[in-house]
């Protein structure tokens, strides 16, 4: 045996052996490749050469890049804030911070945001989650039937809100022209002969923070789901 050849085999001996594949480790990576590199980033061939494997070995635990970003979504989901489910208080406004503070995580990475309107995660947090508010809904005294259908609707309001904010953030880097102020313009000059109602509210249709009618938002959606039947 040469000398090179002994070093070359102590070199594969001595190198420290890969940790063995797992979804939740999988998922970890894709998370962590996601805040650093952004969601496009996030396939199963660029996650496999994270984890210094073939992406033949991904797909045992991982059917495809649809299904990796839904594995990232939920373990996003992991940052919702579900203390306020804790029976302490009135069951909406828990109800609403839940809620919150789920939009806010969404919020937090644009893409993900938009990519959840397409994508359903199906993991422990979002689990979880749909578990947490169908407990603040049967609370309240919504109906079983209400609140299966009710927790959905809540779930694709926070989804599209965050998405289509993250839209409107990006266009407003660009130079874009916001939807308010659009709108202020076009309804500057109008006319209460023509438009009667829209001169009578124009002003009221800016008001309020976004924190503040996402809550409202919410609040209307909650005693929907209350009061109104299925049919």
């Amino acid at each position: 045996m040469t000398a090179q050849h002994s070093a070359a085999s102590r070199s594969r001996r001595e190198r420290p052996a890969k940790p063995a594949l797992s979804r939740e480790g999988i998922v970890a990576t894709a998370v962590a490749l996601m805040r650093a590199e952004g969601l496009q980033r996030v396939t199963m061939r660029r996650l496999a050469r994270e984890l210094d494997t073939g992406p033949a070995s991904l797909y045992v635990y991982v059917r495809n890049t649809a299904a990796l970003h839904a594995a990232v979504l939920d373990g996003l989901l992991g940052e919702v804030d579900l203390d306020p489910a804790v029976p302490d208080g009135d069951w909406q406004e828990r109800a609403v911070a839940v809620l919150g503070s789920c939009t806010r995580v969404l919020f937090a990475h644009p893409q993900l945001a938009r990519a959840a309107l397409a994508v359903q995660p199906s993991g422990p947090h979002y689990l979880a989650l749909l578990e947490t508010l169908l407990k603040l809904l049967h609370e309240g005294g919504v109906p079983d039937d209400r609140a299966a259908w009710g927790v959905d609707v809540l779930l694709q309001t926070a989804t599209a809100t965050a998405a289509e904010q993250a839209t409107r953030d990006e266009a407003g880097r660009a130079g874009a022209e916001t939807r308010s102020e659009a709108a202020g313009t076009a309804l500057a000059d109008i006319s209460a002969a023509t438009h009667p109602r829209l001169a009578a509210v124009g002003a009221e249709l800016f008001t309020g923070t976004p924190e503040e009618r996402l809550g409202w938002a919410f609040r209307v959606l909650l005693d929907g789901i209350r009061h109104t039947p299925r049919a």
